[in-house]
């Protein structure tokens, strides 16, 4: 684990950050996240007084303070703030969310990612990095927020929140498309089917594949390969894959999402603007030469997982779907792992695309995603 007592400087010697075992004397260099709890909140604000608790880390943003969320204000995000969400989820890890609201100063964004960095940091590296963006958050988020969750107008003096919870994370995913077959996480509701794809249901210890009745043929091949990957990378093999048809679901799968209702049909149409934003391509991050370089490695998937070089990061871009990727080999040199939030921010701004509605997640080695993985075509 890397030590946790690196700190930054805001540029005000009277406001510096860091990460601690111990609590600071001094009021401004504390760190409020609990490492113990399943889910914890930070928002980025402005303060005069920071209380203390004996029982977390303690930060102070430049300057800030954050307080516990109140029972009622579990859910609820201020579009003019920035928050931290850390999910531990013990031995199968951890991921770190930035969510941005669509109001919040581009100061406290700043903020946010290097308190994102530092933490990540602190827990060796290891975490998977996302960066959510109001109104275009990702269903691995959506989840952490059983009731729901609401925007209002604003901000608030600070915040904290810790929830409990474990065990296995179930999901849903869309297979979808004819050329640029894909996976997608989807919300795990019947409103996410239709006629005319294939979903997995990742129940853990059970996978069911799931075919539309008016699926394509390479949305049925797809989906039994995708299965397979999720069975023998996520599961290392012991979990067991049911097969399922429209119309002859499984009971391990009635009894997540109840009764089936009628599902909407699907068009020809809708499978080609799939193979337009299921499109990508990959590039390599080096700063071999002094200077952070990128490079096109491969403009179409999918890819050989041999690209992947160990000594590098890598820039997985599907942009056309909202979705940028980072691939953090674990044996780049610390600089370009440290900078792997501001590689896909200058990628975002290179390519054009709009920042407030792309999404961003960082992959330290070995922490790979079903739905990275799945632009690969040896990975297993």
């Amino acid at each position: 684990m890397v030590s946790p007592s690196r700190s930054f400087t805001s540029g005000n010697d009277e406001s510096q950050v860091g990460f601690s075992h111990t609590r600071s004397t001094r009021e401004q260099d504390v760190l409020l996240i609990s490492l113990l709890g399943t889910v914890a909140m930070v928002i980025f604000v402005n303060f005069e007084t920071c209380p203390t608790t004996d029982s977390f880390f303690k930060y102070a943003p430049i300057p800030g303070c954050s307080r516990p969320v109140r029972p009622r204000e579990v859910g609820s995000f201020y579009n003019g703030d920035s928050y931290l969400v850390l999910e531990n989820r013990g031995e199968q890890g951890a991921d770190i969310y930035m969510w941005i609201g669509e109001k919040s100063s581009r100061d406290e964004q700043v903020v946010c990612a290097m308190l994102a960095t530092q933490l990540d940091n602190f827990l060796g590296g290891d975490p998977v990095q996302h960066r959510e963006v109001q109104g275009y958050e990702s269903p691995d988020f959506m989840v952490l927020f059983p009731r729901g969750v609401s925007y209002k107008d604003g901000g608030v003096e600070s915040g904290f929140r810790r929830s409990q919870g474990s065990g296995t994370v179930h999901r849903l995913y869309q297979i979808k498309g004819k050329r640029n077959i894909r996976a997608k996480e989807v919300e795990m509701s019947w409103n996410s089917f239709n006629k005319g794809d294939c979903f997995i249901l990742d129940l853990g210890q059970t996978i069911v594949s799931w075919i539309g009745s008016q699926a394509n043929i390479f949305e049925k091949q797809k989906v039994r390969e995708i299965a397979s990957l999720i069975r023998d990378t996520d599961r290392h093999g012991k979990a067991k894959i049911v097969d399922a048809n429209e119309g002859e679901e499984p009971e391990e799968m009635l009894k997540v999402l109840g009764q089936m209702p009628a599902l909407a049909e699907s068009t020809s149409e809708e499978d080609s603007k799939a193979d337009a934003s299921n499109s990508a391509s990959l590039y390599k991050v080096s700063d071999a030469t002094g200077s952070m370089a990128i490079t096109k490695v491969s403009g179409k998937s999918p890819f050989s997982r041999e690209l992947l070089v160990h000594d590098d990061c890598f820039i997985l871009d599907n942009g056309a779907n909202g979705k940028i990727f980072v691939w953090k080999g674990n044996r780049a040199n610390p600089e370009e792992r440290r900078e792997a939030l501001q590689m896909a921010d200058n990628f975002i701004e290179q390519m054009k695309y709009p920042r407030m509605k792309t999404q961003v997640e960082i992959l330290p080695q070995g922490r790979e995603t079903i739905i990275f993985k799945q632009f690969f075509g040896n990975w297993n």
